[in-house]
């Protein structure tokens, strides 16, 4: 039940259809993960605290540097040198102190995602490294557990959300991420944004738009974006949406299924 204090905080949600008192209340029920607390997950984060989610988890393994700033905005001057979970979580703290913080210093893994995903109603994959996306999208379908994933360029961004556990409306399953991307670039083929740069407030817009989607996907408004990748030109200005399906090849939930353990079996 939300108090009067945060019906004071959240009028604006409230009186807004669609939301409402019964979307806040999904929304200070609901238990995310977020993976990283960089460029994508420091608006993330923030507009998720701001929204009242009840329980946000972090997972990052990184301390604060002075080049992050241009872009990580959870974090401060002052906080430089410190584990990027603390600043978040004091950051947290200070914008809604009703959010309760969940904060994990280690890098996902194949090994231990599952475990990590597992105690958290929908995760928001924020992270800059092509094994940590696999990893968690495969901890994901594992799990039962809806995926909002974002990559950010230099220019040029990407998001999607998944939900390859459930059937579409056509009857066949909803894609995996590995039906959108069967393997990673090989290594050393795309640039990092310590080589090539990143434009600070794409990352912002990015992270905003994550954060909207793991509102959608909890309350239920709008249209998601499964089974869709919304594509962002930011030299250009442009956005386009793309629709993408499932691909039965896939090691997941293709006609070869993966049974979870890393071994193949027919289906």
């Amino acid at each position: 039940m939300l108090t009067p204090q945060e019906i004071e905080r959240y009028a604006r949600h409230i009186v807004l259809h669609g939301v409402g008192g019964p979307g806040q209340n999904k929304l200070q029920q609901a238990r995310v993960l977020v993976i990283g607390a960089g460029g994508l997950g420091a608006p993330l984060l923030q507009y998720l605290a701001a929204a009242g989610v009840g329980t946000l988890g972090l997972v990052d393994d990184d301390i604060v540097s002075l080049s992050n700033l241009q872009r990580q905005v959870i974090h401060g001057t002052p906080d430089v040198g410190r584990p990027k979970i603390d600043s978040a979580a004091d950051a947290i703290g200070r914008l809604n102190p009703h959010v309760v913080v969940e904060t994990r210093s280690l890098r996902l893994s194949a090994a231990n995602a599952r475990q990590l995903v597992r105690g958290y109603d929908i995760v928001a994959d924020g992270s800059d490294n092509f094994a940590t996306r696999y990893a968690v999208s495969d901890a994901c379908f594992y799990e039962g557990k809806p995926l909002v994933t974002a990559a950010v360029g230099s220019f040029d961004a990407s998001l999607t959300t998944l939900r390859p556990f459930e059937a579409g409306t056509s009857g066949a399953p909803n894609p995996t991420y590995r039906c959108l991307f069967p393997e990673p670039p090989p290594e050393g083929s795309v640039p990092s944004c310590t080589e090539a740069g990143v434009l600070g407030a794409l990352t912002g817009m990015l992270g905003a738009m994550m954060a909207m989607e793991v509102m959608r996907e909890i309350v239920g408004f709008g249209e998601g974006l499964v089974g869709r990748l919304l594509l962002i030109d930011a030299m250009a200005m442009r956005f386009e949406t793309l629709r993408y399906g499932w691909d039965p090849d896939n090691p997941l939930n293709g006609t070869t299924q993966n049974d979870g353990e890393g071994r193949l079996a027919q289906a």
